[in-house]
């Protein structure tokens, strides 16, 4: 009984702050203002997502190259391998990330926005006043925990306009996306030709993330979505939504053998076409270690300066930015699939032209494009095989099928992992990721184009 007064007590309390915050107005000044602590908070995700990737030669070399680690001096190569494969524990954290996003549906979308922003921001400090590769360790996997979980994409998607929606999502994806040229930038004024002077470029944007958190806890509100949806659960007798949870739970018990994970991956091979979708995603996914993680210590290894790679990741987000935008109007014009495979050939073409330019001595901004071309079109063609699968499966177990599709190629993403971290200890890093990108991509692709069906204008709701 107790129990009960306690919890009405504090929603008594909960539905009056919410209610206040329904009251007020919510015009097209307050939008312009949301957008903008979006935007910001979405370069912010974009930079903490790529800037210990774009110094990775820097802090390898100082850490294990420079000075002993563990009683012990490695070369480049060994301390890269070492580095990848602590890093890849740091994977695990995603266990947790389902449970952290769920609190967004219980506390609301403002503190988990709160909460991202200034976990982000904590951990590019710790790694900026990191003495020791534990201490940068411990920063890197703050920041690994808080980066990516999009809370300021729910945020656009509950409150942009239904009409605009889409088309203010891609601008915000691409704004964020080309606001990765702060890295460089800061390369320039901070780093310019000493490398060990790379910590310095943590502090601006772990700086920007907590002036960000002071303005979303001043400026932003909850969505609209939220408080409405919320509002309406408490004002509801606590005995009706009681026994509604017991009667949840018994058709979740009932609906077990339909849904969930496993059930989704039993969905996913019951149909050929399904089938051949995740098997090229499996093996498009092996590619991502190579792709994503070492094209600055590959021009590093390769003779380039740390003025030359400076120049060159000006370009990348130019170029990634760029072809982003691009390839949602490819992809409701001639399709998923013609998408998916235009951009594999695009990432084939740009990586081994990459490669060429760093060992050959192309222009540096010529190499940063080449490195935006292939970066960009990977992900593009990653992206559009996710939002297939989720175009070929009925609506009762679209989620678990997506939860299984994520589950699933992290198979390609280990075996990907592994072979790139045994093969740098054998062949220069450039090599040794071409020859695990390279085929990955073109096995998947050719694959992809013989087996999987076009999902263009399929209706969701008519799914079966």
């Amino acid at each position: 009984m107790k129990t009960a007064e306690k919890t009405l007590s504090k929603e008594k309390k909960q539905i009056s702050k919410l209610s206040k915050m329904q009251n007020r107005s919510a015009g097209s000044k307050y939008f312009l203002v949301l957008l903008m602590l979006i935007a910001v908070v979405n370069i912010l995700d974009e930079v903490t997502s790529n800037l210990t990737v774009t110094v990775q030669s820097s802090f390898v070399t100082e850490f294990f190259v420079n000075n002993p680690f563990m009683g012990k001096f490695y070369t480049y190569e060994e301390g890269l391998a070492f580095h990848s494969g602590i890093g890849v524990f740091t994977y695990v954290l995603g266990i947790f990330t389902p449970f952290y996003k769920a609190l967004a549906d219980k506390l609301g979308r403002k503190p988990l926005f709160v909460m991202s922003t200034l976990g982000m921001a904590i951990g590019l400090l710790v790694i900026h006043l990191s003495t020791s590769y534990i201490m940068f360790l411990v920063g890197f996997a703050i920041i690994s925990f808080f980066m990516g979980h999009d809370i300021q994409i729910i945020y656009i998607l509950e409150e942009a306009p239904h009409k605009h929606r889409a088309k203010i999502y891609s601008f915000l994806k691409s704004f964020g996306i080309l606001g990765v040229i702060l890295i460089p930038t800061l390369r320039d004024i901070l780093m310019g030709e000493d490398s060990s002077k790379w910590r310095e470029i943590f502090l601006v944007p772990a700086l920007i993330g907590f002036c960000a958190v002071v303005l979303v806890m001043l400026f932003a509100k909850d969505t609209k979505v939220f408080i409405n949806e919320r509002l309406s659960y408490l004002s509801r007798p606590l005995e009706e939504r009681e026994a509604e949870k017991a009667l949840k739970k018994q058709k979740k018990e009932a609906q077990r053998n339909q849904s969930g994970v496993f059930n989704g991956v039993k969905y996913i091979f019951s149909t050929k076409d399904t089938k051949m979708l995740i098997i090229s995603h499996i093996i498009f996914d092996a590619a991502m270690p190579a792709i994503a993680l070492y094209f600055e210590s590959s021009m590093h290894r390769a003779g380039m300066s740390t003025g030359s790679i400076t120049k060159a990741l000006f370009m990348v987000p130019v170029i990634y930015a760029s072809i982003t935008f691009l390839s949602g109007f490819i992809a409701d014009k001639l399709g998923r699939k013609v998408t998916v495979t235009l951009f594999s050939a695009t990432c084939v073409l740009g990586y081994a032209l990459f490669v060429a330019g760093i060992l050959n001595g192309w222009n540096p901004y010529l190499i940063g494009s080449l490195a935006g071309l292939y970066q960009g079109s990977y992900w593009i063609g990653r992206d559009y095989m996710n939002v297939m699968m989720t175009e070929k499966v009925p609506t009762d177990i679209r989620a678990s099928v997506v939860g299984a599709e994520g589950l699933l190629v992290i198979i390609g993403l280990a075996v990907g992992y592994g072979v790139t971290i045994l093969g740098m200890l054998k062949l220069p890093i450039w090599w040794a990721c071409l020859v695990v990108a390279l085929p990955a991509v073109s096995v998947a692709a050719i694959m992809f184009v013989l087996k999987v069906k076009e999902t263009k204008g399929v209706s969701l709701d008519e799914i079966e």
